[in-house]
């Protein structure tokens, strides 16, 4: 199979659970249904044009593969050369997100198009040629070229959903947060890429969190979990969390997520109040350098800051610094900002010593 480029990696960052920490094996067998379609690539170009697939997730919003690569598949499907499975997966709303096969549906969907003319130096009776230059014959034999999907039940649960996808996606090694932008997207992944961009999240975050990976969105996503969902649903699976979020927002009406998007604001202008450079970061002084970014902190940081007003946290900043330090020398709570940072009772730890602090302060 045609590989495709690999993003960088991520950046350092503290107080997240890795990736790779994701177990597999727990899910009953007849949970995880996946059937079989096959399907022309005319009858598959007819159902993106009508929206029925899913092509154009942000995550790989970007065609990456070059004119000659295109030309392969094209070739391969002149020669009658077998491709590889495509793997798509059902949403509620009855589409279909594309897992894995994206680049070779784009290919097709520029050929037959017209977008694209063939870069094959050693074909001369092909090179240089557009769909429509093509024989009858060669043209029916593209459209005809039969593709096998293997398609994910909309019925899957939602950490399933996610392993399976990390499993079959071939080209692009993708992120948790990509595969979360694919498969939930709508207003949702609409106000995490709209609020990532601000000037105000990338002063509040110095920066530090790649958007190639979707880190920076990870960490909205992770703010309106917490703000929107009870610390009670929490029940250890961060992934399943940040679905179950994403999921609530696009069931929301717009003006609850006007309403969400004002506090994440005042919360980030709260957090620079006080913190300046220092936000989200582990520190005890602000003559310090500054430290990695801390995911746990943030959590406990945003959603604590978005409960009160801007003029009054301004106002007492030199306060919260006074009360937040102490928390930086007690052992509980760098342990629960620091290792294991998604078991219940971490999460439930540092969440309660912030609310404590703040209280204390500020007052409910």
């Amino acid at each position: 199979m045609i590989q495709e480029t690999i993003p960088p990696a991520d950046e350092e960052i503290e107080g997240i659970a890795a990736d790779e920490d994701a177990s597999w094996g727990d899910y009953p067998i007849d949970t995880v249904l996946i059937r079989n379609e096959n399907r022309t690539v005319h009858d598959v170009l007819r159902r993106i044009e009508k929206g029925s697939f899913v092509m154009d997730p942000e995550f790989q919003r970007d065609f990456i593969w070059h004119d000659d690569k295109q030309s392969k598949l094209i070739e391969s499907v002149l020669m009658r050369i077998p491709l590889p499975v495509f793997y798509l997966a059902e949403n509620a709303l009855g589409q279909m997100i594309v897992v894995d096969g994206l680049q070779r549906l784009s290919t097709f969907q520029r050929f037959l198009s017209n977008q694209l003319r063939l870069k094959l130096p050693d074909q001369k009776e092909l090179n240089k040629k557009r769909f429509q230059d093509l024989s009858p014959k060669l043209q029916n034999r593209i459209e005809d070229c039969n593709l096998i999907l293997y398609v994910i039940d909309a019925k899957v649960p939602a950490k399933a959903l996610l392993d399976i996808f990390e499993r079959v996606n071939s080209g692009v090694p993708l992120t948790r947060q990509q595969m979360r932008n694919c498969l939930y997207t709508g207003p949702a992944t609409q106000f995490l890429r709209a609020e990532a961009k601000t000037p105000l999240f990338l002063e509040a975050t110095g920066g530090s969190l790649k958007s190639e990976t979707m880190r920076d969105r990870e960490l909205i996503n992770r703010f309106c979990a917490f703000q929107l969902l009870s610390l009670e649903n929490y029940r250890g699976d961060m992934d399943l969390f940040l679905a179950q979020a994403l999921q609530h927002m696009n069931d929301s009406p717009p003006k609850m997520l006007d309403q969400l998007s004002a506090q994440f604001r005042t919360s980030l202008k709260n957090n620079i109040h006080v913190f300046g450079k220092h936000a989200f970061r582990k520190h005890t002084n602000k003559e310090q350098p500054r430290s990695v970014f801390n995911a746990s902190l943030w959590d406990v940081m945003t959603t604590g800051f978005a409960r009160y007003p801007e003029h009054i946290v301004e106002a007492r900043a030199g306060e919260l610094l006074e009360a937040f330090y102490p928390l930086l020398d007690d052992g509980q709570f760098v342990e629960a900002i620091t290792l294991g940072t998604n078991q219940v009772n971490r999460v439930a730890k540092r969440f309660a010593m912030v609310t404590d602090m703040l209280s204390e302060v500020l007052g409910d």
